[in-house]
């Protein structure tokens, strides 16, 4: 078994928004994409256009990762299974509320955050780093599991990819880095071997001319993501 497993974060959402969704875990903020997360998301499906089809994809079912999705899945006419275990972390009664909101006035817990103590643990109500890693674990090693061999696309949310990067690199913390909206870390595994090819790649967003195919020539496919190969952005 070889599988690449791309794992996406969506774009950036529109911090105005007060939707809200029912999940499994409780009620969740849910908003839209931002004008600039609609953007990262035609620079990403410019990149993902370059490769050969996926075997799989698989989204959170939070708005803004189908966003983040759909114009790669209407160009491609591929179908999307919607994961509920790659669902973002829920972080109880701080739903919706904006970082200064939550550490107005508390002195102790912005001291915490800045000293990146376990972070999804802190908010009342809220999952753990455990739970999180409980679900997001299995979900994506059965995704890698029914394909096989292969590449699958897996659009979800920054503490669903810390969750499983931890657990494939050792690292206890909650958050030991913050995905870019819009980026891409891909994971190779092959057998029970798993191991990170690239972190929080964002060359599709920076150097989007990159992925764009000379006029006529149309897409490329490349398992290994084409021009990214020269090196890490």
């Amino acid at each position: 078994m070889s599988v690449l497993a791309l794992l996406i974060r969506h774009g950036t959402v529109d911090f105005e928004s007060h939707d809200f969704r029912v999940t499994s875990r409780g009620r969740q903020w849910d908003p839209q994409l931002s004008e600039d997360g609609l953007e990262q998301a035609r620079r990403l499906t410019a990149r993902l256009l370059l490769m050969e089809p996926p075997a799989a994809v698989y989204v959170s079912p939070f708005r803004r990762c189908r966003q983040t999705l759909e114009l790669y899945l209407r160009e491609k006419g591929l179908p999307a299974q919607v994961e509920d275990d790659l669902g973002e972390v829920f972080i109880g009664r701080w739903e919706g509320m904006r970082f200064e909101e939550i550490v107005s006035g508390d002195e102790e817990l912005a001291r915490r955050f800045r000293d990146q103590e376990a972070m999804f643990s802190m908010a009342p109500g809220g999952e753990t780093g455990e739970q999180l890693r409980a679900r997001v674990v299995p979900a994506v090693e059965r995704a890698i599991d029914r394909a096989r061999d292969g590449a699958i696309v897996i659009v979800t949310h920054g503490g669903v990819i810390n969750a499983y990067l931890g657990h494939v690199m050792g690292i206890d913390q909650d958050m030991f880095f913050l995905p870019d909206n819009g980026s891409i870390s891909t994971v190779i595994a092959e057998g029970t071997e798993r191991r990170v090819k690239f972190l929080n790649d964002v060359r599709h967003l920076t150097d989007p001319a990159v992925f764009t195919p000379p006029a006529g020539t149309g897409a490329r496919g490349g398992m290994e993501e084409g021009p990214a190969k020269a090196g890490p952005s």
